[in-house]
């Protein structure tokens, strides 16, 4: 019998919460507080905090924290609001820091 394969997901570093999907990748080419980041279309199993104007790299964004819902661990941001016009396509989206997540059944 063969074996039974499931999606790829990202998991929380700390508890191995899945907390998001391989194929909700946008880009891999973002910085975060900590390294390296991933741009995701979607995440789950976070819980979001509340939202703050900060200067990012790329110009003033409202942004909110976003932590597992299992550990509590931060595990990057959510874009509330890009000022800038070139920076719109990032509202809604989420920031997940490399380091922050481990891959799963890859």
């Amino acid at each position: 019998m063969g074996e039974v394969v499931g999606p790829r997901l990202y998991s929380c570093c700390n508890c191995r919460n899945h907390v998001a999907l391989h194929d909700d990748i946008i880009s891999k080419a973002f910085q975060g507080r900590h390294g390296r980041a991933f741009l995701f279309s979607h995440a789950m199993n976070v819980n979001v905090g509340p939202k703050e104007d900060r200067n990012l790299m790329t110009g003033l964004h409202t942004v909110a924290d976003v932590y597992c819902c299992d550990c509590h661990e931060v595990l990057g941001w959510k874009y509330e609001r890009a000022y800038e016009e070139t920076q719109k396509y990032k509202e809604g989206k989420f920031i997940l820091e490399k380091s922050r997540i481990v891959k799963e059944n890859w």
